[in-house]
């Protein structure tokens, strides 16, 4: 049994939902204790409830202390069971967090799998759907496994109601870790607005704004296909496309916040992505951890990345993942990037 203190570090959901990836990847119970200790709410979220839930179902696995505010979790994994599944959070709790606790277990499934998750799916301080579809599901691609995600139906917070379709198709053989050290040459950057049951001129001025600030227009500046039921909500994105990697990043309106300081903030998160030589954002970076780390397992060999920074995020997920798997990390912190090391033991 795997003790972990989710007080540790930055406190937050990330904790949880490594451990319960990587007990169903190696088959390892654990028992975590003070959940969500940093964070204003304690406990388990129905969001969190659901990754747990989801986790359980997956891999038939054994658990105590599922429930809504538990501070407390006894996790005890089965094999882990491809198939069709459906998840709901039943509020705007984040789905993608759900597929990304769920993802690299079924990659060791002996079949492909099918998921349908709702709830939401443009949430603040959760992926967007679009970073897993154009970021994290290409370079997951690189390590040897497949997958196809199609938005069915966005939802924002704080109505939900979003849906996902995910077609997870395991490795022919097994994960192949790789090097990421640059981003290779820029192919193209654009932005969008995704303005649900709002003013069409949000959009408007959110783009041009992004735009005098990035000096982006005409093609690059884009109003995304939203149908008014899926609102209100509002999400303004900026996609960046290397050779290598591509990075996506989002600012969210919110009630009494102009469309002018929202394209702002979105400018200042690119310039530092740019200012930077790291291939990976702060956000990837620490997503990309546990899935590299799995394949330097699986490989017994090693691998590197190289970020723009290492937040307190990344390095808690870093300190699970050793929990779980036979690897040592090496994080290097330079002047204009750092570099991840990933070592099997």
């Amino acid at each position: 049994m795997i003790e972990i203190d989710g007080s540790a570090g930055e406190g937050g959901g990330q904790i949880l939902r490594s451990s319960l990836a990587l007990a169903m990847c190696t088959g390892q119970p654990f028992a975590l204790t003070r959940i969500r200790a940093g964070r204003t709410k304690p406990g388990l979220m129905r969001q969190h409830l659901t990754c747990v839930m989801a986790a359980a179902k997956i891999c038939g696995a054994q658990v105590q202390g599922a429930e809504l505010q538990s501070q407390s979790l006894v996790f005890t994994p089965g094999k882990v069971q491809a198939g069709d599944y459906e998840f709901n959070v039943g509020s705007a709790g984040s789905c993608t967090l759900v597929l990304q606790t769920v993802w690299p277990a079924l990659l060791m499934a002996d079949a492909s799998s099918r998921l349908i998750l709702k709830g939401g799916t443009h949430n603040p301080m959760a992926p967007p759907f679009h970073f897993l579809q154009r970021s994290y599901a290409p370079l997951l691609k690189k390590l040897g496994a497949d997958a196809q995600l199609t938005l069915k139906r966005m939802g924002f917070y704080p109505a939900g109601g979003g849906e996902i379709e995910a077609l997870i198709h395991r490795p022919v053989d097994q994960l192949q870790s790789f090097d990421l050290l640059e981003r290779g040459a820029k192919l193209e950057g654009y932005a969008e607005c995704f303005a649900a049951a709002l003013p069409r001129g949000v959009a408007q001025r959110e783009l041009t704004s992004l735009g005098q600030g990035l000096g982006w227009q005409g093609e690059q500046l884009r109003v995304g296909a939203v149908r008014q039921n899926e609102g209100p909500g509002n999400a303004l994105m900026a996609t960046l496309v290397y050779d290598q990697v591509t990075e996506v990043f989002t600012q969210f309106g919110e009630k009494g916040v102009s469309a002018e300081v929202i394209a702002h903030d979105l400018v200042r998160e690119v310039r530092n992505y740019q200012a930077s030589q790291g291939a990976l954002g702060p956000y990837l970076a620490d997503q990309w951890a546990l899935l590299l780390a799995l394949a330097v397992w699986q490989t017994r060999g090693a691998a590197a990345y190289t970020c723009t920074e290492l937040t307190p995020h990344t390095k808690t997920n870093v300190e699970v993942i050793e929990r779980f798997l036979p690897v040592r990390f090496r994080l290097d912190v330079g002047q204009v990037s750092c570099k991840v090391n990933v070592v099997a033991c």
